[in-house]
């Protein structure tokens, strides 16, 4: 394995991490106790996606458009609905928010990452990155 690949691999799990812990202090920033459950998981949902396209538009660039936005998607999407839903029901502070979040971006980008292993044998993640 060369050092531009591993260095990838750390810069993709990087990226996870910024992107959950800017989602879950944005829903925690706008979501509160007295939001309707419904409301505040769509309104999560929509942070979430808002918080991960700069984000992965200024890393992908360097990192590498798939793992990056990809995994930046999802992390919005879904990490935008869990967090509120988090949020809604007082769980935790926004210290914890920013702890979660980040484990989920790390737990997503590694999921994403299995999944792309998976469908290609890894060959396309060697070809995108100029592995050999």
């Amino acid at each position: 394995m060369n050092t531009r690949h591993l260095l990838f691999g750390v810069g993709d799990y990087f990226a996870g991490g910024v992107t959950g812990a800017a989602t879950a202090v944005a829903v925690r920033a706008v979501i509160g106790p007295d939001i309707d459950l419904a409301l505040a998981m769509l309104l999560g949902m929509g942070l979430g996606m808002l918080v991960h396209l700069p984000i992965g538009l200024v890393l992908s660039p360097v990192l590498g458009m798939f793992h990056v936005m990809v995994p930046g998607a999802v992390i919005g999407m879904y990490g935008g609905m869990l967090f509120a839903m988090r949020d809604v029901m007082q769980q935790g502070s926004t210290g914890q928010a920013i702890e979660v979040g980040v484990a989920f971006g790390l737990l997503v980008t590694a999921g994403v990452r299995l999944y792309d292993r998976a469908l290609t044998g890894g060959r396309a993640a060697r070809s995108d990155r100029g592995g050999r």
